[in-house]
């Protein structure tokens, strides 16, 4: 049997702001292909974890190591995304080739090909001429999709990407994380949907500015590990410089 790859290693990280620290003593490592919810209350540092691994925040203490191989995607939370930019659909849609083409390169009919294959596949056909400042909370996030499509890595990271969406675009867009696990992709998400995780996700990392449970997912939202994670957010002080963790 082939051994199973690591995607991402956590060693002894701490990251944070200002020398305050927003997630701290996570150590351990996501194997590949892993599909992975994050949770915690409000304030926990889950998308601070996410910007560690995608490299637009320096970890204060410790490392995260990616497997060399490791192409990142990565869907930010709604809110951190300019809507007001003059930009059609297909032109969000088709920056998933920067990665390969530049920002610069040309588009190839294959591309073209590609590009409207994603977007088939999130139901936005027909949509490709409509500024991104038209459209729905759901489509607009179908449309990112479509964009995490056509990056094509083996590593996807989503911050809250079921916030505030319809229903049936969630189903749809689920579908999609399924067909990227069947895939052998690593999948992490930051979701607060715990009845979601419980149904899709198999593996979960509950954290409140430091790991609380991480592990198969039924273990780790037991209802004691959830109220440990809360009260341990409520007593956190935001001023606390950073804690060295002692070496034995």
């Amino acid at each position: 049997m082939k051994p199973i790859s690591t995607a991402i290693r956590f060693d002894e990280v701490t990251l944070g702001y200002d020398r305050r620290p927003a997630v701290h003593h996570l150590d351990g490592e996501i194997p590949s292909g892993s599909l992975m919810a994050v949770v915690g209350p409000n304030g926990a540092g889950k998308s601070t974890l996410l910007k560690g691994i995608v490299g637009t925040l320096t970890p204060l203490e410790g490392r995260i190591r990616l497997d060399g191989a490791c192409g990142i995607a990565y869907l930010p939370q709604a809110a951190e995304i300019d809507r007001s930019f003059p930009l059609s659909v297909y032109d969000l849609v088709a920056m998933g080739l920067w990665s390969r083409s530049g920002l610069f390169g040309g588009i190839s009919r294959h591309d073209r090909t590609r590009i409207e294959q994603a977007l088939a596949a999130v139901g936005l056909l027909g949509f490709e001429r409509r500024p991104i400042s038209t459209l729905s909370g759901g489509q607009m996030q179908r449309a990112l999709f479509a964009r995490l499509l056509l990056q094509d890595a083996p590593v996807i990271l989503l911050d809250e990407p079921f916030t505030a969406i319809d229903a049936k675009t969630t189903a749809d867009l689920l579908d999609l994380v399924r067909r990227w696990h069947d895939e052998s992709r690593t999948v992490v998400a930051v979701l607060h949907d715990l009845d979601m995780v419980r149904r899709t996700f198999p593996q979960t990392l509950l954290i409140a500015r430091e790991p609380v449970a991480w592990g198969e997912t039924e273990t780790v939202l037991q209802p004691e590990n959830l109220l440990k994670a809360r009260r341990m957010v409520e007593a956190y002080d935001p001023h606390a410089d950073i804690c060295h963790r002692k070496v034995a």
